[in-house]
Parts: structure tokens; C-alpha cells; sequence
């Protein structure tokens, strides 16, 4: 099969509708389906063919999504680059990919060119505005230029389809090589287990040039008949008024945000009934965030777990049911999941353990990276190095990444069962702890910790705090009080910055 088909087959289903939306101007299915078959035919015309790499490099907009189906119908491969990226690793990802043309935008035509000199495989840069200068291509004028009337390339289930890198927290980002089927059958198994209605309206606030907006897209034309609300900044009070202006029922996002969210202070100025679901993913969920939430909007925030090795969305708690604070909830269907302990034995219920996963979404491995490949496939399962458990009924609990766990003086201590703690505090909004070196004990505890606005604190308040309700060996030897907290793209907490400090 062809990514490429799902457009085609969401058209047949549903006939034309609005399916994006961004900064108020709507485009249809037809509309959107149309753009990509000229794009493709201008990738075709420049020399792109099966298994070459496009990157594709922009913020929020409705040019993404249409790349990302012209990539697939011309046998190509998606490369999504998050813009905010760093001109390093940007660097190294073109060079690593072997790319010849990039999609991106005249707002970064700096770090392309400076980036782009560590890649000479790149031949072609084409810029989403009307005008481009000299030596680029207009993503507009390129569409004109071609009727669309190209045939999709033939795919196999099994040629790549996107690859897309890692984070990069430790060393360099690693490439994770998707095919056409471990996409698209990661978008059926989301909904043979959440059963989303057609027709639905979402929020798109995280990056799509990401696992993310792949795993989103995809997801959304196989449901069919809905419309994403395209947001290309995360300010809540737009946020707000989209939901309000366009009846919106689902989104998705990062505990940060919801914590964002939690501070506005007249969130009763906007009509947010339409909303049936809060989706959060890509980091924990505090329990004091949940409860805060559904406290401030009336509703329950719903927790859910994936790895962009694994197509991105692997376990949720129940739309429509038994929600577990502080639990990612239950597998997909179809997706096995296991805790296991450092001899590959599979443990009890509660007993804590390396999480591994298997399923037909798992990535094929690591461009061009053999060895890492080897240590985090074997035998079909995928080494997740998240640490956690299974409880009676089969709901999963992270308690923390293998490399964040810190050992003091023998025992190791969960950074997230000391943050569940300092959140609870009234004062704080948010909180990251890390292990740092000590004489006596080999590591003891830092935290580092924002305030809510307006609020103080002293170092030793938020000590005793903790004191009072963990062991006095597990409580903070220092309180570090930042303005905010250093985050990934997607608003996860680095606590690699935080070791630097």
C-alpha cells in the first residue's frame, strides 16, 4: 500500500468538506488532495523518486500536510524536522539523511544555508511564500506550474514511508525508519481501540513536523469527514476562541500546556463545552494537574503513551471509562506490552521493570545505525527504557526513563515520586528533579522548581513540604528556583539541561 491512499479513500467516503482550518481560511479535502498531486508532480519533475528523502521543515500550516501526502505519492520518504530544531542537529540531519530537496520557509533560509553547507546531497529548497528568492523555488508557483495529473507510485507494505528522528537527549538524534504499513495499521489499531466518531473537529497545536503530526494525519483520514483547526503558536487564549469559534471536540497536548492553561485567569470567558476529549502525551501527568483541571474545566484529562519507534500512540486510558491518574493507561489493541526485569523475565503485577513492546507498528530500525538497532529490537520486542509497572487490571504506570532513575547510597529513587510531591505544593506550578554526585551517598537529590506567578517561596519550605510526606532520605537536599524550566520541542522537561546546570 501508499500513505497517499488514505486521502483518496477519505474522499471516496465523505465526499468534499472543510478538513483545514488555519488563521480562519478553510480548505477541502478536494482542495488539500489537489495541492499535494502538484506538489508530487513538482518533486517528480525535479528528480525525486522512489526512496529518496524530502525534509520537510516548517511550522504549523496546512503546506505540511500536503507535503507529507505529495512525499508518499511519488515512493519518496517524509523527513519532518521540527524548525526549532538546532542548527547542529539540524545539520546532521541533513547530512545523515542524504536528502536532496527540503520544503521549508524563508523565515529559516539562515540555518538552511548555514546547515545545508554539511550536506551537499541537497540540490533544491523550496519555500512556502508566494516569492522566492533567487537560487529557491516557490512552493506556489511550483503547484502552477503542474496539473496533478500523476499516477502514485507503488509502494510495498514494507518500503519506507517516513523517517523520523529522535529527540537526540543523549548524543546524537537517530533516524527511526517507518514503513507505509507500520503507519498506517498504527492509525487502525487507534481506532479499533478508542472508536473516535467521523466528523469530528481538533485542535492541531503540538508540531506536526513531527511523530506527532504523522501519526495525527494519518489517524484523522482513516477516521474521515473531520476538520483540524491548524494553530501554528501555542497561545491559550487563541486556543480558547478556536474551540469556542469552531465547536471543537478534541485535543491534544503536553502536561505543560495544560499547566498553561490552569493559569489563565478568566478561562470562563469562552464556551469550552463543545470539548469531549483532553488528550496528553509525550511526558508525565501529575496527579495535582489532573485534579486541577477538572476542577477548574469540568472535565478529565486523558492520558496516553507512545514512542516514535512505535508510530507514536501505543496505550491510552479509555475515552469513555476507567481513567487511572498517573497511568498511561491500556494498550492498543493488537499492541503487546510487558514489564520485564534485567534477565528478559516478565514480572508480576507490580513489580517494577523495564516496559517492552511489540506489535505490527514497530519502526523497521535506525537509518544507517546497525548496533543501535540491535540493543533496542530483539526478538521482536522493542527495549523501551521507560521504567514502570502493570497493575491487577492491566493498566501501565511509568514510574521513570532507565537513565533518569537516581541511585542513592543503593536505592533508586523515582524523580516523578518526589515532583508528585513538590507539585502538590500551593505554591508551585512546576518541578523537575535529578541526582547529583555526592561523597557519602554517590548521588542525592536536586529540585528545580517554578513558581506560581505572584507567589514565594524559600528554599527550605518546600524541603519540609517534602519531608513531611516522603522519607527524609528521599526529600531534596537543594531547591533551585528558575523563572521556567528548560523544554524539548514538544514541552517535555530536559532533565539533561538541568544535569548541566
Amino acid at each position: 500500500m501508499n500513505l497517499a491512499e488514505l486521502s483518496e479513500k477519505e474522499i471516496e467516503r465523505f465526499g468534499e468538506h472543510v478538513s483545514v482550518i488555519f488563521r480562519d481560511r478553510q480548505w477541502t479535502n478536494y482542495e488539500m488532495n489537489r495541492a499535494s498531486k502538484r506538489l508530487a508532480e513538482g518533486l517528480k519533475s525535479l528528480g525525486v523518486g522512489k526512496g529518496d528523502r524530502v525534509i520537510i521543515q516548517m511550522p504549523n500550516c496546512p503546506e505540511v500536510l500536503q507535503s507529507f501526502t505529495a512525499v508518499y505519492r511519488t515512493g519518496a520518504v517524509v523527513v519532518p524536522i521540527n524548525f526549532m530544531v538546532g542548527e547542529a542537529e539540524t545539520a546532521f540531519i541533513y547530512k545523515d539523511t542524504g536528502a536532496k530537496v527540503i520544503i521549508s520557509s524563508m523565515d529559516f533560509m539562515s540555518k538552511i544555508e548555514s546547515c545545508r553547507k554539511e550536506a551537499p546531497a541537497i540540490e533544491h529548497v523550496i519555500l512556502v511564500e508566494r516569492e522566492a528568492p533567487e537560487g529557491y523555488l516557490s512552493y506556489g508557483q511550483l503547484l502552477e506550474q503542474y496539473s496533478g495529473n500523476v499516477s502514485m507510485e507503488p509502494t510495498a507494505d514494507d518500503d519506507l514511508a517516513a523517517l523520523i528522528y529522535t529527540a537526540g537527549t543523549t548524543g546524537w538524534p537517530k533516524g527511526v525508519m517507518h514503513t507505509h504499513y507500520s503507519l498506517y495499521i498504527n492509525a487502525k489499531m487507534q481506532q479499533d481501540t478508542i472508536n473516535l466518531p467521523a466528523e469530528m473537529t481538533s485542535i492541531a497545536v503540538l508540531p506536526l513536523c513531527h511523530s506527532y503530526g504523522i501519526a495525527s494525519m494519518n489517524y484523522g483520514m482513516y477516521v474521515g469527514g473531520g476538520k483540524s483547526v491548524v494553530m501554528d503558536t501555542f497561545d491559550i487564549d487563541a486556543v480558547f476562541g478556536a474551540i469556542e469559534k469552531y465547536r471543537a471536540n478534541i485535543m491534544g497536548a503536553v502536561p505543560t500546556m495544560y499547566v498553561y492553561m490552569l493559569l489563565h485567569p478568566d478561562p470562563e470567558k469562552y464556551d469550552l463545552n463543545s470539548m469531549r476529549y483532553w488528550i496528553s502525551g509525550s511526558a508525565p501527568l501529575t496527579r495535582e494537574t489532573w485534579e486541577r483541571f477538572r476542577e477548574t474545566f469540568g472535565a478529565e484529562i486523558v492520558e496516553g503513551w507512545g514512542l516514535t519507534e512505535a508510530g507514536a500512540n501505543n496505550a491510552v486510558n479509555p475515552l469513555e471509562g476507567k481513567k487511572k491518574i498517573g497511568s498511561i493507561g491500556l494498550p492498543m489493541k493488537g499492541t503487546h506490552m510487558k514489564v520485564v526485569d534485567e534477565q528478559d523475565r516478565e514480572l508480576s503485577p507490580n513489580e517494577e521493570g523495564e516496559i517492552i513492546i511489540s506489535g505490527p507498528m514497530l519502526m523497521k530500525g535506525y537509518w544507517d545505525r546497525p548496533e543501535e538497532t540491535e540493543k533496542a529490537l530483539k526478538n521482536g520486542w522493542l527495549y523501551t527504557g521507560d521504567v514502570g509497572y502493570k497493575d491487577e487490571e492491566g493498566y501501565f504506570f511509568i514510574t521513570e526513563r532507565k537513565k533518569d532513575l537516581i541511585i542513592k547510597g543503593g536505592e533508586n529513587i523515582a524523580p516523578r515520586e518526589i515532583e508528585e510531591v513538590i507539585y502538590s505544593h500551593p505554591k508551585v506550578s512546576e518541578a523537575a528533579v535529578i541526582g547529583v554526585p555526592d561523597e557519602v551517598y554517590g548521588e542525592d537529590i536536586k529540585a528545580f522548581v517554578v513558581l506560581l506567578p505572584g507567589q514565594s517561596a524559600a528554599e527550605e519550605e518546600i524541603i519540609e513540604h517534602c519531608r513531611s510526606r516522603l522519607k527524609r532520605f528521599k526529600s531534596p537536599r537543594e531547591v533551585v528556583f528558575m523563572d521556567s524550566l528548560p523544554k524539548s520541542l514538544v514541552g517535555k522537561i530536559l532533565r539533561k539541561e538541568l544535569r548541566r546546570m
